[in-house]
């Protein structure tokens, strides 16, 4: 029997699926599959096979190293995988040793910019058969599962903001390399502060529709490509749909972009705030509403005139606020984000909601018979794991549901009010997150250990390094 059948992975609908994908793979003339995981930092990896071999490696998943789920942002592992115990048992991920992709044979795609490419993420599990604990999109799995368990379905809406440069240097001279290595140098493909300007706009109408035609390929609902407010900063937004499918969308989108722009000899960066003078920080809202799972009724659509949101809404929205600053390593997980977090830049700095109002941490868009009632949550940054992201707002919403909370009032100033303050540094929201117990009662000690030590390693590398601000500061002053 193969991995998939002794370990019962599959149901008939995968299985379904699984058959597709192999048609779509003869039919199409993909000669190679990019088989690959999102990693804890929402990056893909994987291993590239042939498309040949598809049938056994549908059934027999592929060896994956496990030190892929160890490293931090600099891709440096960080836990001791040479000893007997690196921190989760003994002999669990421990002598760099595999672990097992399993297809998502649902996730298929052709992609459009390697058509001879075929594309699909994968799920990890142990040599056992268990899943693994630490894979981000089985997270957000169990969190909808508990969703749906209460009755309730989480559909989402993306804005995600990002920048597009020209690349003037690749910066591959031999003393370029290093872990990580030297960024390229780069130049402004607009100048910006014109906000939606349809002159802009041609000027990046190139880009604009390699991403497009590229999108609509994938099967990626774009809705809009915009031109925002930064220098070469552009903005895309998705039509509604499923928690799981609008992550996987998210993958795919971050991929796409930094893919094609790099055939056209550009560089795309979801990173928050650039560094450049004149840049603008990038924001992910993420827009939410629970639907009944029987009737798919919106039960965030206020029933009264008197009503900004329904009261179901007040309690999701209650358990996003009380649990925001511990849920900031999910939202915001790299030291550059929390520098997005100032007053008077439509980007949050507190945690509060408010009416229709940007400058809130969440903002309330409903009304009587609108059926895209819904609350939009601008604290994010677009470097966020997209699962994690979303599973912390199933948690901490269905918190809010399960024990009754009631949200403060909503603000019209947020930027003057007395709410408390968002996190100002990664290290304070790893603080918040190491000690939380919410966190460890849903998700468990193991897991919140493990995200506090790569994001604890993180941050310890960028305390280490000298700024150009301190250099400019005190290196002739004293």
């Amino acid at each position: 029997m193969s991995f998939v059948d002794r370990h019962r992975l599959w149901s008939d609908e995968d299985r379904a699926s699984a058959a597709s994908m192999e048609k779509a793979i003869s039919e199409s003339g993909v000669e190679v599959i990019r088989a690959a995981f999102v990693d804890q930092h929402g990056c893909l990896r994987g291993k590239t096979v042939m498309a040949d071999d598809i049938t056994s490696l549908l059934g027999s998943g592929i060896n994956m190293t496990s030190t892929l789920l160890l490293k931090d942002t600099s891709h440096k592992t960080v836990f001791p995988v040479w000893q007997s115990d690196a921190g989760f048992g003994e002999g669990r991920l421990t002598g760099a040793g595999d672990v097992v992709m399993v297809m998502d044979p649902g996730t298929f795609r052709v992609l459009p910019w390697a058509p001879d490419h075929g594309w699909v993420f994968c799920d990890l599990y142990h040599s056992d058969g268990t899943p693994l604990g630490l894979s981000s999109r089985g997270i957000l799995r169990d969190a909808l599962a508990r969703l749906a368990n209460s009755g309730y379905a989480l559909v989402t809406g993306l804005e995600v903001e990002f920048h597009v440069f020209t690349v003037l240097d690749e910066r591959l001279e031999l003393s370029d390399a290093g872990q990580p290595g030297a960024p390229p140098k780069l130049g402004l493909i607009g100048q910006g502060y014109q906000y939606l300007s349809d002159d802009r706009y041609d000027e990046l109408h190139e880009v604009f529709d390699a991403i497009r035609v590229n999108a609509r390929k994938l099967g990626l609902p774009l809705r809009s490509l915009e031109i925002e407010f930064g220098p070469s900063q552009c903005e895309a937004t998705f039509a509604p749909a499923g928690a799981m499918e609008h992550a996987d969308n998210m993958i795919r989108f971050r991929a796409l972009v930094k893919q094609v722009c790099r055939r056209m000899g550009l560089h795309a960066t979801f990173m928050c705030r650039p560094r450049f003078d004149a840049e603008m920080a990038s924001g992910w809202h993420l827009h939410q509403s629970l639907v009944d799972r029987e009737t798919g009724q919106n039960l965030f659509m206020p029933q009264k005139k008197d009503e900004t949101i329904s009261p179901l809404a007040r309690l999701w929205i209650a358990g996003l606020l009380a649990h925001a600053r511990e849920s900031c390593l999910f939202s915001t997980p790299t030291v550059n984000g929390y520098k997005r977090y100032r007053p008077h830049t439509l980007a949050p700095d507190r945690i509060q909601w408010g009416r229709d109002n940007k400058g809130a941490m969440i903002r309330a868009l409903a009304g009587v018979d609108d059926s895209a009632s819904r609350i939009e949550n601008r604290i994010g940054e677009p470097a966020a794991n997209p699962y994690l992201y979303i599973a912390s707002q199933v948690l901490s919403g269905l918190d809010g549901i399960e024990q009754g909370q009631e949200p403060p009032q909503p603000v019209d100033n947020p930027y003057d009010s007395n709410a408390e303050r968002l996190p100002n540094s990664l290290l304070e929201a790893l603080g918040a997150f190491r000690e939380s117990t919410f966190y460890r009662a849903q998700l468990g000690d193991e897991f919140v250990d493990y995200l506090a030590t790569i994001k604890q390693a993180e941050w310890n590398r960028y305390h280490a390094q000298i700024s150009e601000w301190e250099e400019r500061e005190y290196s002739t002053l004293f």
